[in-house]
């Protein structure tokens, strides 16, 4: 037991993590990319496909109708999860990448026009770029960028000094992928709607670590993906404000996004629906829902405290190393830790600690501006879950000594 954790039980609950890797026990810390899946969640899934696969929706055969409910449950246990208000503010997608174009590509078409203003940060993934730009380059909007600090902390100030009367829509990640960054989102939010913009929150690497209230935070859109706390791949999803998503139009056509259908004219679906064209990711969403039951299960407080741990053992662990940087200290860190040596290639790292039976991530981790930015080619990342421990953390460590030795 361990801060309220029984880690032998937690980690009982993934099969995975008896894998062995060229002979060594895995000891997985690529967490940031995709988190891996609890018998909870396999077991739904097969009890899925072996027990009521069907079609949702459109059948009254009790296949359908099972599968049906199962689906419906979990809209009300994210509801519950993130606090919304209605239950058709929850938007089922693919994840945070499709969440992020669903808004650029209906709520931006429909309301923005040559001069106006979108504001992100230097930090941002990949996925909360490039939808930006393609929706300002197609309707003559400005993209503005909030800068951070050397040490990865939004400046405030500058970000003060971006919002206007023409700011629209300001998107920012609460945590970031590559530096561990805890953006104030409440602050943020709250000085983008006192300029008159909407906001939408990337919680991709946030949800699996700090609670998320949706009302408490008036944020106006969020974005997550269930393979990033303990779900299926596939599967995401975009809250939105019920007013703001019944304003907007369609993303795409087709599927149960319609009431009718004539050659001469199509009327739409009501909310949720009206977002969700064609057979859905079924097995994934059910998926999800146990995955989110089995977080709630545990405490997203009890989680947070307890990565916390992982993350400044790892920290004050990773001093010892001569030559070891790391980039992204600010003031306030999720557990990421991305560090570089001046002479060692970041995935001849990679490859060699894997050796090790250690899964790190290296790359630029879809964020090539923050590589720009510090005029670097790549980082090594680890990143901790709650299933991780701190004897894994030291053996990484020492793994990692031994590779650099070798190297360097």
């Amino acid at each position: 037991m361990s801060n309220g954790l029984d880690i032998n039980k937690i980690r009982n609950d993934f099969p995975i993590l008896e894998k062995k890797i060229n002979g060594k026990p895995l000891v997985y810390l690529d967490n940031a990319a995709t988190t891996h899946k609890p018998r909870q969640v396999i077991d739904k899934l097969q009890q899925y496909y072996s027990e009521m696969n069907s079609n949702i929706h459109r059948a009254v055969h009790t296949l359908s109708k099972t599968s049906t409910q199962e689906y419906y449950k979990v809209r009300s246990i994210v509801q519950e999860f993130i606090n919304a208000e209605y239950f058709e503010e929850i938007i089922f997608t693919r994840g945070t990448t499709e969440s992020i174009n669903m808004v650029s590509q209906t709520w931006g078409r429909a309301n923005l026009k040559p001069g106006d203003e979108l504001i992100i940060t230097e930090m941002e993934h990949h996925s909360n770029i490039v939808p930006w730009q393609m929706i300002c380059e197609e309707k003559g909007a400005k993209l503005r960028i909030a800068p951070m600090t050397d040490d990865c902390d939004l400046i405030i100030e500058e970000y003060d000094k971006l919002l206007n009367d023409k700011t629209k829509l300001v998107s920012f990640t609460h945590i970031s992928n590559t530096l561990g960054t805890v953006n104030p989102i409440k602050l943020l939010i709250d000085k983008a709607h006192s300029a008159g913009a909407k906001v939408l929150l990337d919680g991709a690497q946030s949800v699996q670590h700090k609670k998320i209230d949706v009302r408490a935070l008036d944020v106006d859109f969020l974005a997550f993906s269930g393979h990033k706390i303990y779900g299926p791949t596939g599967i995401g999803v975009l809250y939105g404000k019920k007013e703001i998503l019944e304003s907007m139009p369609p993303y795409q056509g087709g599927g149960d996004m319609i009431l009718s259908v004539s050659f001469e004219k199509t009327e739409f679906n009501y909310l949720p629906f009206k977002y969700e064209a064609g057979t859905p990711n079924i097995a994934g969403t059910i998926g999800l829902g146990e995955a989110l039951k089995y977080v709630q299960g545990i405490g997203l407080e009890v989680i947070d405290e307890y990565e916390t741990k992982l993350l400044k053992h790892a920290t004050e662990r990773m001093k010892e190393i001569d030559g070891l940087k790391i980039l992204g200290n600010a003031k306030e860190k999720a557990s990421v830790i991305s560090f570089i040596f001046d002479d060692i290639h970041p995935n001849d790292l990679g490859s060699m600690i894997d050796l090790h039976g250690v899964a790190i991530r290296t790359g630029h981790h879809c964020t090539e501006p923050i590589m720009r930015k510090f005029k670097i080619p790549g980082t090594s990342r680890a990143s901790f879950s709650f299933y991780n421990t701190i004897e894994e953390v030291d053996y990484f460590i020492d793994s990692l000594k031994k590779v650099v030795t070798m190297l360097g």
